[in-house]
């Protein structure tokens, strides 16, 4: 009886090892999640703006190389500022005296998003980089990728189409339908 008393005993105690291990991972896990919509909006608004700086300039007749260059130089900027901007506001809200456990948990799923979406950023574009692509701003959001490349006036061949596509889906959890190509034309 004693014996079955102790095995009785490890075994709860094993359980509840196990219960309080499956709880903090659970609780670790909800703490990170995706970012808003309005900070996607912002990001896309970005693009867009990085996108008619390459219109105007191009209009200017500053040459194609150099304005192909400057849409570049625009889309990292306009990326980096956005994404700053968000995470300035993220942190004022987690600063706050009042703010409740629900918002700076909420900031700090929005932060990791973010800081995730950075470094595939920086993945792809090396690796496009790698493949030859002269130059490319990559943008990742909770909506899926863009990818900005020089294209010549006749556009990308299917092969080139074909090594972003692949660089998307085996470096972020996206499907080539979540994958959008801007081919920026020199």
């Amino acid at each position: 009886m004693k014996k079955n008393l102790k095995r009785n005993i490890v075994v709860i105690a094993v359980l509840i090892f196990v219960g309080a291990a499956v709880y903090l991972n659970w609780s670790y896990n909800s703490r990170w999640g995706t970012a808003d919509s309005a900070m996607v909006a912002a990001e896309d608004a970005a693009t867009q703006a990085a996108e008619d700086a390459y219109t105007a300039a191009a209009a200017e007749n500053s040459g194609p190389s150099l304005a192909v260059s400057a849409y570049f130089d625009e889309a990292r900027l306009t990326r980096q500022t956005s994404r700053d901007q968000a995470l300035a506001l993220l942190e004022q809200a987690c600063a706050g005296e009042q703010t409740s456990q629900d918002v700076i948990d909420e900031s700090m799923r929005q932060i990791n998003a973010m800081a995730s979406w950075n470094l595939q950023e920086s993945m792809l574009e090396n690796e496009l980089l790698a493949k030859q692509f002269t130059d490319c701003v990559v943008t990742v959001s909770g909506e899926g990728v863009t990818v900005a490349v020089p294209a010549p006036v006749e556009g990308l061949t299917d092969t080139q189409v074909a090594q972003i596509t692949e660089a998307v889906v085996s470096n972020t959890d996206y499907s080539a339908q979540a994958l959008n190509i801007i081919e920026v034309t020199e």
